[in-house]
Protein backbone atom coordinates (compact mmCIF):
# COMPACT_ATOMS: atom_id res chain seq x y z
CA UNK A 1 0.00 0.00 0.00
CA UNK A 2 1.15 3.35 -0.76
CA UNK A 3 1.41 5.54 2.38
CA UNK A 4 3.36 8.12 0.32
CA UNK A 5 1.78 12.42 1.62
CA UNK A 6 0.44 14.57 -0.90
CA UNK A 7 3.34 17.44 -1.88
CA UNK A 8 2.62 20.25 -3.10
CA UNK A 9 2.88 20.06 -6.84
CA UNK A 10 3.24 23.22 -8.07
CA UNK A 11 5.22 26.56 -8.28
CA UNK A 12 2.17 28.34 -7.61
CA UNK A 13 0.92 29.29 -3.86
CA UNK A 14 -0.45 26.74 -1.93
CA UNK A 15 -4.60 27.14 -2.87
CA UNK A 16 -3.62 26.95 -6.73
CA UNK A 17 -3.03 23.88 -9.17
CA UNK A 18 -3.36 23.78 -12.77
CA UNK A 19 -5.54 21.51 -14.84
CA UNK A 20 -2.47 19.41 -15.79
CA UNK A 21 -1.55 19.06 -11.88
CA UNK A 22 -4.48 17.83 -11.17
CA UNK A 23 -5.05 15.56 -13.87
CA UNK A 24 -1.63 14.01 -12.69
CA UNK A 25 -2.63 13.78 -9.51
CA UNK A 26 -5.59 11.92 -9.62
CA UNK A 27 -3.38 9.61 -11.92
CA UNK A 28 -1.00 9.24 -9.02
CA UNK A 29 -3.53 8.61 -6.51
CA UNK A 30 -6.22 6.67 -8.28
CA UNK A 31 -4.65 5.07 -12.06
CA UNK A 32 -4.44 1.11 -11.19
CA UNK A 33 -7.66 1.02 -9.92
CA UNK A 34 -9.19 3.73 -12.62
CA UNK A 35 -7.53 1.15 -15.40
CA UNK A 36 -8.74 -1.91 -14.27
CA UNK A 37 -11.91 -0.46 -13.95
CA UNK A 38 -12.19 0.55 -17.55
CA UNK A 39 -13.40 3.21 -19.55
CA UNK A 40 -16.82 1.84 -19.33
CA UNK A 41 -17.13 1.44 -15.43
CA UNK A 42 -15.55 5.12 -14.93
CA UNK A 43 -18.16 6.69 -17.54
CA UNK A 44 -20.99 5.15 -14.94
CA UNK A 45 -19.25 7.06 -12.00
CA UNK A 46 -18.75 10.05 -13.46
CA UNK A 47 -22.40 9.84 -14.68
CA UNK A 48 -23.46 9.69 -11.11
CA UNK A 49 -21.25 12.09 -9.49
CA UNK A 50 -23.11 14.57 -12.64
CA UNK A 51 -26.12 13.28 -10.82
CA UNK A 52 -25.25 14.47 -7.59
CA UNK A 53 -24.02 18.09 -8.76
CA UNK A 54 -27.30 18.13 -10.32
CA UNK A 55 -28.86 17.78 -7.01
CA UNK A 56 -26.61 19.98 -5.19
CA UNK A 57 -27.58 22.75 -7.80
CA UNK A 58 -31.12 22.28 -6.95
CA UNK A 59 -30.97 21.87 -3.40
CA UNK A 60 -27.50 22.28 -1.89
CA UNK A 61 -25.76 24.51 -0.03
CA UNK A 62 -22.44 26.23 -1.48
CA UNK A 63 -20.03 23.70 0.29
CA UNK A 64 -21.81 20.54 -1.70
CA UNK A 65 -22.32 22.14 -4.57
CA UNK A 66 -18.24 22.79 -4.18
CA UNK A 67 -17.26 19.56 -3.43
CA UNK A 68 -20.19 17.91 -6.47
CA UNK A 69 -18.23 20.37 -8.71
CA UNK A 70 -14.82 18.81 -7.55
CA UNK A 71 -16.04 15.11 -7.75
CA UNK A 72 -17.17 15.77 -11.45
CA UNK A 73 -13.73 16.98 -12.43
CA UNK A 74 -12.20 14.13 -10.55
CA UNK A 75 -14.07 11.55 -12.54
CA UNK A 76 -13.41 13.55 -15.53
CA UNK A 77 -9.37 13.60 -14.99
CA UNK A 78 -10.09 9.85 -14.06
CA UNK A 79 -11.87 8.94 -17.38
CA UNK A 80 -9.51 11.08 -19.39
CA UNK A 81 -6.17 9.20 -17.71
CA UNK A 82 -8.07 5.70 -18.57
CA UNK A 83 -8.40 6.97 -22.27
CA UNK A 84 -5.13 8.61 -22.54
CA UNK A 85 -6.19 11.86 -23.03
CA UNK A 86 -4.44 15.00 -21.97
CA UNK A 87 -7.14 17.50 -20.78
CA UNK A 88 -5.30 20.72 -21.07
CA UNK A 89 -4.39 19.92 -24.87
CA UNK A 90 -7.56 18.96 -25.68
CA UNK A 91 -9.13 22.28 -23.81
CA UNK A 92 -6.28 24.07 -25.68
CA UNK A 93 -6.81 22.69 -29.11
CA UNK A 94 -10.48 23.27 -29.30
CA UNK A 95 -10.47 26.53 -27.00
CA UNK A 96 -7.23 27.81 -26.92
CA UNK A 97 -8.53 30.48 -29.80
CA UNK A 98 -11.42 30.83 -28.91
CA UNK A 99 -15.33 29.68 -29.31
CA UNK A 100 -15.12 26.98 -31.30
CA UNK A 101 -18.60 28.08 -33.24
CA UNK A 102 -17.40 31.68 -34.23
CA UNK A 103 -13.64 31.75 -33.75
CA UNK A 104 -14.02 35.03 -31.09
CA UNK A 105 -12.77 35.18 -27.54
CA UNK A 106 -16.24 36.73 -26.59
CA UNK A 107 -18.64 34.11 -28.07
CA UNK A 108 -20.83 35.69 -30.34
CA UNK A 109 -23.03 32.59 -31.90
CA UNK A 110 -26.56 32.77 -31.94
CA UNK A 111 -28.27 31.42 -28.94
CA UNK A 112 -30.07 28.50 -30.51
CA UNK A 113 -26.59 27.37 -31.78
CA UNK A 114 -24.23 25.66 -29.75
CA UNK A 115 -21.98 26.60 -27.91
Amino acid sequence: MNTEKPTDCSENSADEISFAEFQQLIRRMYHEKDAQRGIDGTFMWLAEEFGELAAALRGGNKAEQQEEFADVLAWLATIANVAEIDLTSAVRAKYGSGCPGCGRLVCDCCDADKP
